[in-house]
């Protein structure tokens, strides 16, 4: 109820307040820093420092921007703890969605796939921002828990956000915006005339800038799960009608459409092709979030595909086709290659991990696949779900390169993504072809996960619907259990300032750490 009422005379004044920010703006010399070149410091990570004429300084850093950190989704936060003592917890909530038209509809509680939450620090306070089962997003309290604000959708929201750095803004309040998806609204269907699933909101006051029509094509989903990729001031999104979109985000570039406002719309693709609506019967879905490499975009989508979208021409100019169902995003190693993630659906073989090398021709791209074994749960026949993590920017130079993949199967595999296994070649997903497997560093039973591991140093960090286990490891590759944590979870967690934080599916958003007087 106190946070209730807080943000009730927030937005009952919120006027007041943008022109208090705003106005101190008008005296302070803003400095933004911006580079691609180093991993974690990249065309999202930005900080915004105004210091006034008495030297009291107020500063906005975006820690972590996007699903999985990055460009190149392989950055998770700096520092992880050593135990999972529970810090705090808060209650999220719960919400209908309606899943068809025949099936009807479900209360889901907390929050899913991928859900990982943002991270912001404002002085000398950190701020997450979480999507919830809720219909609501939030910006909450780092160090507390406490919701700040909270902005509602017409459904639940599943995916995580990116958060954009306006540096042309007029104000304070335009400056740090918010591009956020959820599932199509419980009041629509597949063929409602509109439904604005993707939305921009101000960091700042949690307000709505506006919002975007997901078009109905020939993929059975209008929702939006993927994380919008920002480069020079341009929104590269998958939505899951599976139309590739470039847009401006930039509110005053938006115009009235179909009776709202919504963004100036620079050009869309299909990622898929007319003989994959009838294989997929309809599931081309695009739930992946883009990554960049060079002057291509990757992404992966539910139609089978894993496209370049080259920045030059503006044209799909590469494609790797699979034929099952893709949900995870492309990772991008340092050795310019991408990780993708398969699922065991519509192929005949089994579902896993493919390292691709796109400077090559798509025939000749594959550097190595990992299967994972078929395995039913929750309505998957068996492959990965998640993306793949990989410790590339985390490495320490007397260290491999690692990937770490959690299977529906209930295992979490570990690999040298540089390391081949000499003489054993595996079946791909086609039944058909063999490829080159990874070595195996470290192989544990976990439980079915969809979530995605994720390394803060010689730390490892995956969740499932068995619990969130902590594992680390030595020089010698020797992996520990440090401690687990029991309940259900599909999202990503993040780590930073060593603490944890995750969403769960039993309602709650955990902060864990380490407590000075653990019993543990």
């Amino acid at each position: 109820m106190e946070n209730t009422f807080k943000y009730k005379l927030f937005k009952k004044n919120n006027f007041f307040f943008t022109f208090l920010i705003s106005v101190g703006l008008l005296f302070n010399e803003p400095a933004f820093l911006f580079s691609i070149d180093k991993p974690g410091e990249h065309s999202f990570y930005s900080f915004c420092r105004d210091t006034s004429e008495t030297d009291s300084t107020y500063k906005i850093e975006i820690l972590i921007p996007t699903f999985l950190g990055n460009e190149k989704r392989n950055y998770y936060g700096n520092h992880a703890p050593s135990r999972l003592d529970l810090i705090w917890k808060v209650y999220l909530g719960k919400g209908k969605t309606v899943i068809s038209r025949e099936i009807g509809e479900k209360i889901w509680a907390g929050a899913g796939w991928t859900g990982q939450p943002l991270l912001v620090q404002e002085d000398t306070v950190k701020y997450l921002i979480q999507g919830a089962f809720d219909h609501f997003l939030k910006k909450i309290n780092a160090e507390t828990g406490e919701i700040v604000w909270q902005y509602q959708f017409d459904d639940v929201v599943k995916g995580t956000g990116t958060i954009w750095v306006n540096e042309k803004a007029d104000k304070l309040a335009d400056r740090y915006v918010i591009l956020q998806g959820s599932r199509l609204g419980v009041e629509n269907f597949l063929d409602s005339k509109y439904i604005p699933s993707y939305r921009a909101i101000s960091y700042i006051t949690g307000e709505e800038f506006w919002r975007l029509n997901s078009k109905w094509t020939d993929s059975y989903s209008r929702d939006v799960d993927g994380s919008a990729l920002i480069i020079n001031d341009m929104a590269y999104l998958g939505l899951e009608n599976s139309l590739f979109t470039v847009f401006d985000p930039d509110k005053r570039k938006a115009t009235i459409r179909e009776g709202m406002l919504q963004p100036k719309i620079i050009l869309e693709r299909k990622l898929y092709r007319p003989e994959d609506v009838k294989h997929h019967n309809y599931n081309v879905v695009t739930e992946s979030s883009p990554s960049l490499l060079g002057n291509r975009i990757y992404i992966a989508s539910g139609s089978g595909h894993v496209y370049g979208y080259d920045m030059n021409t503006r044209e799909l100019e590469w494609d790797f086709y699979i034929g099952s169902d893709i949900d995870g995003s492309a990772v991008v190693t340092h050795d310019s290659c991408i990780i993708v993630t398969i699922e065991k659906q519509y192929i005949k073989g089994k579902g896993g991990a493919f390292k691709l090398d796109p400077s090559k021709d798509p025939g000749d791209a594959v550097v190595w696949f990992h299967p994972t074994n078929n395995s039913e749960f929750a309505g998957w026949k068996g492959g990965v779900i998640g993306s793949v993590g990989i410790n590339d920017f985390y490495r320490k130079d007397n260290y491999p390169y690692l990937a770490a993949i959690a299977g529906i199967d209930g295992y979490l595999y570990v690999v040298d993504h540089r390391t081949i296994e000499i003489g054993n070649n595996v079946l791909g997903p086609d039944s058909l072809t063999y490829y080159p497997t990874p070595k195996t560093i470290f192989k544990k039973q976990i439980g079915p996960s969809i979530s995605t591991p994720i390394f803060a140093g010689n730390k490892l960090i995956i969740a499932g619907y068995h619990g969130i286990f902590l594992f680390e490891f030595n020089e010698n590759l020797t992996f520990t259990l440090l401690d687990k944590f029991e309940t259900t979870f599909e999202a990503t967690p993040i780590a930073y300032d060593k603490k944890i934080y995750i969403a769960s599916r039993d309602g709650y958003l955990y902060c864990f750490g380490n407590k000075k007087n653990s019993n543990k």
